[in-house]
Formats: structure tokens, C-alpha cells, sequence
């Protein structure tokens, strides 16, 4: 019984008694510190992504087999989070950081020397990229600790520009490929990696009140599962930064299937559309400290449903389709930033590593799944229509959630 007071009392969120609380003076430095290692972490992370199109030219892929390639990062990176989640809840932060970044070297350095001659290699390699996909789960609970709970989203949402990694890779793998040949985005990205790993062991600096955990991992993460906001949140983590990630990998190929775009120019926009994504995301944190995340969440599940549904028809790329890919860009960035303002807000905080790893987990598997499913889908119909209204179809079912259960968990916010 006390035991379950106790855990009550962890997961409800703290009384404000005098009003908004200063973060400390070393919170910033060390959220800047974070971000730079997510972003550099998912450079690595989406090395294969904008070369897709090539490897499918140079080595006779499939469209299906295609997408597994640049999808596979993804769900290792994602089930990865479970683990390393909960293992930042133990050791915090300034350990996790430097570790994750120096093992995603590893990968990094085979696929760009060895580990792009064939399919099954690519496929190696891009399990072990996964590495670099765990970051998320380091960040959160590092950056948590150090913000007072009426900044968390803001901080986390901030955080969370890391993603822009992404776009790092999509701008720049395709054009050093060019010039120097495969290896250079890779050895460059290894390069920053091991500065990277470096630093944060100097620098990084766990907050001094925060909370460690006690109990055995596996009976943390048994707990962690026990938790209802821990799946309220990963059903919505699916659907947004899945969303986000789908896109993210998948566009290069489909604007140039869908549209016959060339490779660079397919690359540039999705360069935007992760950009996009990115700068929506701390805003998504901001609007949910001050009006509440169900409303925020709510919101951008609306622009993602109209938004699909416009794109589904496969309209002119110019004005239409670009404007309906930035919404969805704009709705799945800000929705990301809003779920973890709600994980902030009702995960307790000696377990808020293990649930992020969980819901993290849950958000890179829903981006795992929709490329499978465009490739499989344009195969049989050429066509991505129907793929585009399942995504509708999964915005209304996630919209209908959120304004009734989870609207009552949350108390209105």
C-alpha cells in the first residue's frame, strides 16, 4: 500500500505554489549539449535514407526491398530505446551520451567502407545504424531532470530539434557521395561522432537531484508497462513522430516515383519537410505548457487528417501537394513535441527514462511500418493513394481517442 501511495504520488504532476520556476543556470548549456548529440546521432541514423534511390539502381532492388533498407535503422533504432531508456534512468545522461555515440561509430565506418556492395550487407549495416536512433531515449530524461515542470516542454520540445539530423543527412550524403565517392558522408559522420563522444564525457553534467531508480531493469520495465500513460503515450507517439519519420525516409523515393523528380532535388524537399518538422517541434512543447497537450495533440491530428486526405489524390506538386506535405510537416513536428510534454507531465519521474524508451520505441516503429506499406501498396496498384488514406483512417482513429479517454486522464489539458 505504500509502496502504491508512493507511486501515486510520483505520477501526478507537482503543485505550483509560487508560480513558474527559473531553470537552473547550468540547464541551458546542458540542453544545448543534448541536442547537438540527438542531431548528430540521427545524421548517423539516416546515412541510408537519401542514397535509397541509388542502392536500388546499383543493385537491381525491389521496391519492397527498397523500403526494408531504409527502414531497418529505424526499428532497431526504436526497439533500442526500451533498453537504453532504461538504462539512462540508472546512469544517467552523461554516461549514455558519450556510449551511444561512440558505439554508432561502429556501423558507421562498415557501411561506408564494406557494407554497401550488396543487399545483405547494407541490411547488416543498417541494423547496427539503429545505435544512433537510441539517442531519444537519453535525451528526454537527461533534459527533463534539469527543467522545472512548467518548461519541460518547452525544453524538451527544444530538445527534440535534434531530429533535424535528418536533414543534416538528407542535404548532404547525395552530394558528398557525388564528389568524393560513398565512403566520405560516412567517414565525415564518424569523424563527428568521436568529437562528439569526447565532449559529452567532459561536458555533459547530470542534474544533482535527479532520481535513481533502485530496482532491477527488468522489474523497472515491468513496471514501466504497467503504467497507462505509458501506452496513452506510445499510441500517440506512433501515429506523430511515426508519421514524421515515415516521411523523413520515404519521401526521396516517393516524390521520385510519384512525380519523377530527380534524386537531389527529391532530397532537397524532403530536406525541408524535416526542417519544417523540426522547427514545429519545440512550438508543439511551448503551446502545450501553456494551453495543455490533449489540445495541442488534438489539433495537429486534424491538419494531419485534412492534410492526407488532400495529398491522397495525388494533386500537382506545385502549389498543392508542397503545401499539403508541409502541413502534415508542420502538424507531425508539433504533435511530437506535445505527446512528450504529456509523458513530462504524467510520467513519474524516477521512471520517465523507461516510459520514453517505450514510447519512443513506439514512435520509430510507427514510422517503420508506412514505407513497407507504400512500397508494397505502389508495387501492386502504382499508386500511393490508399496508403495515404490509411494514414488518414489512423489520424481520425488517434483524433477520436484523444478528445475522450485521454482528454480525461490528463484532466482537460
Amino acid at each position: 500500500m505504500v509502496q502504491q501511495v508512493s507511486e501515486e504520488r510520483d505520477t501526478a504532476p507537482p503543485e505550483r505554489t509560487d508560480g513558474p520556476q527559473p531553470a537552473p543556470r547550468r540547464a541551458w548549456p546542458m540542453l544545448g549539449l543534448a541536442t547537438a548529440g540527438f542531431a548528430v546521432n540521427f545524421w548517423a541514423w539516416a546515412l541510408l535514407s537519401p542514397l535509397g534511390p541509388r542502392f536500388k539502381e546499383s543493385l537491381g532492388l525491389t521496391s519492397f526491398e527498397q523500403s526494408l533498407l531504409v527502414a531497418v535503422p529505424v526499428v532497431v533504432g526504436s526497439l533500442g530505446r526500451i533498453p537504453v531508456g532504461a538504462l539512462t534512468d540508472r546512469y544517467g545522461g552523461r554516461v549514455m551520451f558519450p556510449l551511444v555515440s561512440a558505439a554508432t561509430i561502429v556501423p558507421v565506418l562498415y557501411v561506408g567502407l564494406a557494407g554497401h556492395s550488396s543487399l545483405a550487407a547494407l541490411l547488416a549495416g543498417g541494423f547496427l545504424l539503429g545505435i544512433g536512433g537510441t539517442s531519444f531515449a537519453v535525451g528526454v530524461p537527461f533534459v527533463n531532470a534539469w527543467f522545472p515542470p512548467e518548461r519541460r516542454g518547452l525544453a524538451i520540445g527544444v530538445f527534440g530539434m535534434g531530429m533535424g539530423g535528418t536533414a543534416i543527412s538528407a542535404l548532404s550524403t547525395v552530394r558528398l557521395v557525388d564528389a568524393y565517392g560513398t565512403a566520405a558522408p560516412f567517414l565525415i559522420t564518424a569523424a563527428v561522432l568521436a568529437v562528439y563522444a569526447v565532449a559529452a564525457a567532459l561536458l555533459l553534467r547530470d542534474e544533482p537531484g535527479r532520481a535513481v531508480p533502485t530496482e532491477p531493469l527488468a522489474r523497472r520495465l515491468a513496471s514501466t508497462l504497467r503504467l497507462g500513460t505509458t501506452w496513452q503515450a506510445s499510441a500517440l507517439y506512433a501515429v506523430a513522430f511515426g508519421g514524421y519519420v515515415a516521411f523523413s525516409v520515404y519521401l526521396p523515393t516517393y516524390l521520385k516515383t510519384g512525380y519523377g523528380l530527380t534524386q537531389a532535388d527529391a532530397a532537397n524537399r524532403m530536406a525541408g519537410f524535416v526542417l519544417l518538422a523540426v522547427a514545429m517541434r519545440p512550438v508543439g512543447g511551448w503551446l502545450s505548457d501553456r494551453i495543455g497537450p490533449v489540445r495541442v495533440v488534438s489539433g495537429t491530428l486534424v491538419v494531419v487528417l485534412a492534410a492526407a486526405l488532400v495529398q491522397s489524390s495525388t494533386p500537382a506538386l506545385t502549389p498543392v501537394g508542397t503545401a499539403a506535405f508541409l502541413a502534415l510537416a508542420a502538424a507531425l513536428g508539433a504533435g511530437s513535441g506535445a505527446v512528450f510534454a504529456l509523458v513530462a507531465l504524467l510520467a513519474p519521474a524516477n521512471r520517465l527514462g523507461s516510459v520514453t524508451g517505450v514510447v519512443g520505441a513506439a514512435g520509430g516503429l510507427g514510422g517503420f511500418v508506412p514505407p513497407l506499406v507504400m512500397g508494397s501498396l505502389y508495387g501492386t496498384y502504382g499508386s500511393y493513394a490508399l496508403g495515404l488514406l490509411l494514414l488518414g483512417a489512423v489520424a481520425a482513429a488517434a483524433l477520436t481517442y484523444t478528445g475522450t479517454r485521454l482528454r480525461r486522464t490528463a484532466g482537460g489539458r
